[in-house]
């Protein structure tokens, strides 16, 4: 009963142990009067310490001045080697661990010397006393020296002895703005405290008592003088041997103020004003890989200045733990010209086409598409919207992998037009996209080519999700011996499976043409990306161990025309898997079950039908991918010379055959016009055919003006506005009406113009098989 009431009033282990095992020497109503002064007088620990950051090793990365401007470096236990503790000690209080926080005998010997001799000829401060001291500093008065002697009393039932040794050793000063041996440690030996030789230990333990002139750097002599007198009384007083003595006597001392360290300064920036009451932060990454990092980074941009490309940034993340080894914001945080303190790994940028490996995966999962689907790679009009790859040129039929290796435009928009831009906002949403949650109401198809705001450390983490069997999982920052990350599902392991092969292919036009880094390829997986003016150029790769996210560009968002993904950002992230982790290629990616082989005709990428003639293997989703039938030939009965088809109403009895023809999209007929490009077209239908072909099947595509746009003419001078369409494979002419009042007849594939009248205006179109479509439009 009576410890929980102590426990209750928080008493000091020590002092509760006094209590319970009272010696009779010890009066009942001191131990009270001393408790009751504990309550009402608690010792105030109050230290503002300077900010460590440390990589996972322990090893300080960067180091920041504590709010009252000092360096005042955070020295942990393990820290005071025996050494340092004896060396301390026979300095300052050889009795320290006897004594209760005052040293009477040194006391009385003091005052009889300072009564007698009328001056201050040795001190009597213990350690504990020297602590009280430094925390709350006054004038050396008698009432104020009693008022010590109590606080270390105090001191010493509150803490132990070592924790005492502890704050005396992070509080002890060193002359101007540097407090505490660990600061003196590393600004004057650029070393911590452990690793510190007797002739350093002992330079630094006679320093406190005179700061000012014993200055480490100009005083050198003079303090090599001192610390050989103190070496030698430790010899005599045999707290060292004579061997170690000698040693240190003859080790010369070359210390001088150094700066503190100031490695890996964007993510050290981050840390601190995440963490602001830490006095020491352990960053996840390694000192090792951040320096070649840094040093790779700032090379590389010394080269591209050329080009006036003046930044980059690279993020490396381990796969295993989500633990980032390597943080570089930029080439370089002192350069003020090129804005470099800006964090390029948070700053937000367009990511051009680093998305669409996450459009892909998600039409994967949604048994949408497979990897050998063929998308028409051809001019398109996605109402008003006409997005061009970026060489300018057009591919005709391609299959979605090459639509993906080749990171062709029209194909992206298609799919997330088919998927829904819903679907792809979601996904991006789960993964943490912050600016994405912020735009989504005004976001559209463009999306997938840029068209929204990203980070690097955004970008990193989705690509991590592919070497992750689609599991999303936030990055650390922090290291932890034995991380555990909450995961979010982003994607099936099937899905990223089928992304990652095509990602790994290297016949593809974003592999840089250089020699030096197609000689040393890395096998990874890797996507690049350029945006909208090149003002940003992305490559992000991974393995089973790293993902690695680069960009390169210029913080101001000046566009350079030769800023590529490609060519600019793809040889760092070669450079950078080449140096950290050079042997993968041993370990790679393994089939889940779920992904199988199967059959597919080569023109559509759909299951084969009876047409079909060339068959290849492609990837799908057990149970999950489309199980579409080859449509890509149709059968057309034509006369005997193939002028003239007819439909089953007109058959004639004799003299007709049956023959197949492909089965063209519109578009694609309007693009083979376009170039040129011969294909088999379906004979003109039998003009004595009496049927009306219905319905909006095979109807023109109105591709311009775009359906629901408004159009702004200028009153004197009313430019013409362009009528064009995309009619099926059967279809010769065309008829143009502008609200509902025949226009013109055109031939097929053919664009004519108009003069538009201001107001609502109905445009419709008629091929010669009765098909019709219409579209609105407001002229101003």
């Amino acid at each position: 009963m009576r410890s929980n009431i102590f426990m209750s009033l928080r008493i000091p282990p020590k002092l509760l142990q006094i209590i319970k095992y009272r010696s009779v020497k010890v009066p009942l109503f001191l131990l009270g009067l001393i408790l009751i002064l504990n309550i009402l007088f608690p010792p105030k620990i109050e230290v503002n310490f300077s900010t460590i950051i440390t990589d996972r090793n322990g090893q300080i990365l960067h180091t920041f001045l504590s709010k009252d401007e000092k360096w005042r470096m955070f020295v942990t236990l393990e820290e005071i080697t025996p050494v340092l503790r004896k060396a301390i000690l026979a300095k300052e209080d050889k009795y320290f661990y006897y004594h209760f926080g005052v040293n009477p005998v040194a006391i009385i010997r003091a005052t009889v010397n300072n009564v007698l001799k009328k001056r201050r000829t040795s001190g009597a401060s213990t350690i504990t006393m020297q602590v009280v001291r430094m925390l709350r500093p006054n004038k050396r008065t008698y009432l104020n020296k009693i008022t010590e002697i109590l606080r270390a009393i105090q001191l010493e039932i509150f803490y132990s002895k070592d924790e005492i040794l502890q704050m005396y050793l992070n509080l002890v000063p060193y002359g101007s703005n540097i407090e505490g041996i660990k600061s003196a440690s590393y600004l004057y030996f650029q070393k911590s405290p452990d690793r510190l030789s007797l002739a350093e230990v002992t330079t630094l333990a006679i320093i406190p008592n005179r700061p000012t002139s014993l200055r480490l750097g100009t005083r050198n002599p003079l303090i090599t003088e001192e610390r050989n007198k103190w070496l030698k009384r430790f010899e005599r007083e045999k707290v060292f041997d004579s061997i170690l003595i000698n040693d240190a006597i003859r080790e010369p001392l070359n210390a001088f103020r150094h700066e503190a360290p100031k490695e890996a300064p964007h993510l050290s920036i981050r840390l601190q004003k995440n963490f602001p009451t830490e006095a020491i932060i352990k960053a996840s990454v390694s000192k090792a890989i951040q320096t070649k990092v840094e040093q790779m980074v700032a090379n590389y941009v010394n080269r591209t200045r050329a080009m006036n490309i003046n930044n980059a940034a690279v993020l490396v993340l381990n796969n295993e733990t989500m633990q980032i080894e390597a943080y570089v914001g930029s080439a370089g945080f002192g350069d003020k010209i090129d804005a470099g303190q800006v964090d390029g790994i948070q700053a937000i940028r367009s990511p051009g086409s680093a998305l669409k490996p996450l459009l892909y995966a998600t039409a994967f999962d949604k048994g949408i598409l497979t990897p050998k689907n063929i998308i028409n790679d051809v001019p398109t009009n996605f109402n008003g919207f006409e997005p061009e790859n970026f060489d300018k040129k057009f591919n005709g039929k391609v299959t979605v992998e090459f639509a993906l290796a080749n990171s062709l435009n029209i194909p992206a928009v298609k799919a997330i037009r088919d998927l829904g831009k819903v679907e792809l906002i979601e996904k991006l949403k789960k993964a943490d996209f912050q600016t994405i949650r912020k735009q989504e109401k005004d976001l559209g198809l463009s999306i997938v080519l840029g068209g929204c705001g990203v980070t690097l450390e955004e970008m990193t983490q989705l690509y991590a999700s592919f070497a992750n069997e689609g599991n999303w999982q936030k990055a650390n920052y922090l290291f932890t011996e034995n991380p555990q990350n909450s995961k979010v599902e982003l994607l099936s392991s099937s899905a990223t499976y089928l992304i990652t092969e095509i990602l790994a292919q290297i016949k593809r036009p974003d592999l840089p043409n250089n020699f030096d880094y197609t000689y040393r390829l890395p096998k990874i997986s890797w996507k690049t990306g350029t945006s909208f003016g090149r003002r940003d150029a992305w490559s992000i790769g991974y393995n089973k161990k790293y993902t690695v996210g680069v960009w390169v560009g210029n913080f101001s968002g000046e566009g350079v025309p030769e800023l590529s993904g490609a060519e600019i950002a793809t040889p760092l992230l070669f450079q950078i898997f080449n140096t950290i982790d050079y042997n993968s290629s041993s370990q790679w990616f393994r089939q889940p079950q779920d992904v199988v082989s199967r059959q597919v005709c080569a023109e559509s990428g759909d299951l084969p039908s009876e047409y079909c003639s060339n068959k290849i293997l492609d990837y799908s989703i057990k149970n999950i991918s489309h199980t579409h039938k080859c449509s890509h030939l149709k059968k057309v009965y034509v006369n005997l010379s193939e002028s003239m088809s007819y439909c089953v109403q007109c058959l004639p009895s004799d003299a007709y055959k049956e023959k197949l023809y492909a089965n063209l999209a519109p578009e694609l007929i309007s693009f083979y016009e376009q170039k040129h490009i011969l294909y088999d077209k379906i004979p003109a239908h039998n003009p004595n055919c009496t049927r009306f072909f219905s319905g909006s099947t095979n109807a023109p595509l109105i591709t311009n003006p775009n359906n629901g746009s408004e159009y702004y003419l200028s009153e004197n001078d009313l430019q013409q506005m362009q009528l064009a369409c995309q009619p099926a494979n059967d279809v010769k002419e065309v008829y143009w009406y502008v609200n509902d009042k025949l226009l013109q007849k055109t031939p097929a594939n053919k664009a004519i113009f108009f003069t538009a009248t201001q107001g609502k205006v109905k445009i419709s179109c008629t091929d010669d098989k009765g098909r019709s479509s219409s579209i609105s439009i407001m002229v101003k």
